[in-house]
């Protein structure tokens, strides 16, 4: 690695360490992710691809600018370079650079999304799981390390029996048909390899692109290439802290990023649209958003878009309310699982400044400390839905990126993967007992 090399990585890893004891963005909580424990090689490795969440794998951008935001920009680019995660976005003036790079333009006449004026953007090692372990060139931001580790450590092979299905998270699936074309070539191509049908694995909104995915598929074909969906943490009803984030940005303890400076980006994504609470599962009068005149509930989404002069997200909002919301059984034996048991915030307290300044208080209910556990419990649902079993597991006191992480978690994957039957239906990750 050279000089420059060497400066990224140090300024990078001081950078997430000066942030690991704050609120916690996060990535800050993966890094240096916990190794995967020895584990007893298993005789039953069945195929497995691994979807990631929101933000969960890396991005590259190849860029030739016709205009700059700031003159110390790069303008023009020979190769492609990290969008995400890129170290631009770190100091004052490279996070206007790397939101420039990184946000979409949406069009309200043909309702689709655009990459910046002169930017490519490209998902790396689709098939492979280096995009989805670590985030960053560098392997200091850890997100399916642990997991994939887990995995080698039974028996399982990188990019072989073991693969990972990156895609643009910028993007609703309404606009990501190629990735869908990917991943359905991708089950068909190591179902013929291994002779023996897939297993899907998402976490958080991963989850609701598989499902997604196979709500597209006829019965006939998930019978014969899909052994299984394993759920991580799916805000299947929506996720209450989507309308902090488009109302006045969160940074996650990013300290040198704003919130209002966040949030350009966090608006611009069609996916932070696609993932607010659903309509019609909600109760009609729970209050999201509260300021001293007016109480947002979802039959106020027009007028929360318009009242945060964000009226693009009420048309990305028509687009992709509808992708997943009336949660239609996926077809396929399930393993729902989440965390539970820590207080997550339902309704966000403003003060006369909103939407340009942070919540003043919250409501708590019961979570992961990101989604509400009455979204995630939602899965639910399915019981009896489908011809296939759903099986819940709920983890007393695991947070919600700590589903990829935690021994317990892993433990009942590889009981899953080895078909073993007994799925506890909780399991407290305090104690040592279930």
């Amino acid at each position: 690695m050279g000089s420059a090399g060497h400066l990224s990585s140090v300024l990078l890893l001081a950078f997430l360490l000066g942030l690991h004891h704050s609120s916690g963005f996060w990535i800050v909580n993966v890094v240096f992710p916990p190794p995967a424990k020895p584990k007893v090689p298993s005789n039953s490795t069945p195929p497995l691809i691994i979807v990631p969440g929101n933000l969960g794998n890396r991005l590259e951008a190849k860029i030739d600018k016709p205009t700059l935001v700031h003159w110390l920009c790069y303008k023009k680019t020979e190769k492609w370079f990290p969008l995400w995660i890129d170290l631009n976005m770190f100091i004052p003036i490279g996070v206007d650079c790397w939101i420039d790079n990184i946000r979409l333009a949406y069009n309200r006449t043909t309702r689709r999304s655009s990459n910046s004026p002169g930017v490519q953007v490209r998902v790396p090692g689709f098939g492979q799981t280096y995009s989805i372990e670590y985030l960053d060139y560098n392997r200091l931001a850890g997100y399916f390390y642990t997991m994939v580790e887990h995995l080698v450590n039974v028996g399982y092979i990188r990019n072989e029996t073991v693969r990972g299905a990156p895609y643009d998270w910028r993007l609703a699936p309404n606009e990501n048909a190629e990735y869908l074309a990917k991943l359905q070539n991708l089950v068909e191509e190591m179902y013929n390899q291994y002779q023996e049908p897939v297993y899907l694995l998402g976490h958080s909104m991963g989850c609701h692109y598989v499902l997604y995915f196979l709500n597209q598929q006829p019965q006939a074909w998930k019978d014969k290439y899909i052994r299984g969906f394993i759920s991580l943490g799916a805000p299947w009803g929506g996720a209450v802290k989507v309308l902090r984030v488009l109302a006045s940005g969160v940074n996650d303890g990013l300290s040198m990023i704003s919130n209002l400076k966040i949030r350009e980006e966090q608006r611009m994504v069609t996916t932070n649209a696609w993932m607010l609470p659903v309509e019609g599962i909600w109760p009609s009068d729970h209050v999201f958003i509260s300021t001293p005149t007016f109480n947002y509930t979802t039959k106020d989404y027009q007028r929360f878009f318009k009242d945060i002069d964000n009226e693009e997200g009420w048309y990305m909002w028509e687009d992709t309310k509808n992708l997943t919301s009336d949660l239609h059984p996926p077809g396929v034996e399930v393993w729902c699982m989440y965390g539970m048991g820590l207080p997550t915030a339902v309704t966000n307290i403003y003060d006369e400044v909103f939407p340009n300044g942070d919540p003043v208080d919250f409501v708590y209910a019961d979570g992961d400390g990101t989604v509400d556990t009455f979204s995630m419990s939602l899965c639910k649902r399915w019981v009896g839905k489908q011809e296939k079993p759903v099986h819940i597991t709920e983890f007393r006191g695991l947070f919600h990126l700590d589903m990829v992480f935690h021994e317990k978690v892993l433990d009942q994957i590889q009981d899953i993967l080895e078909g073993k039957s007994d799925t506890p239906t909780e399991v407290d990750v305090r104690t040592d007992t279930e």
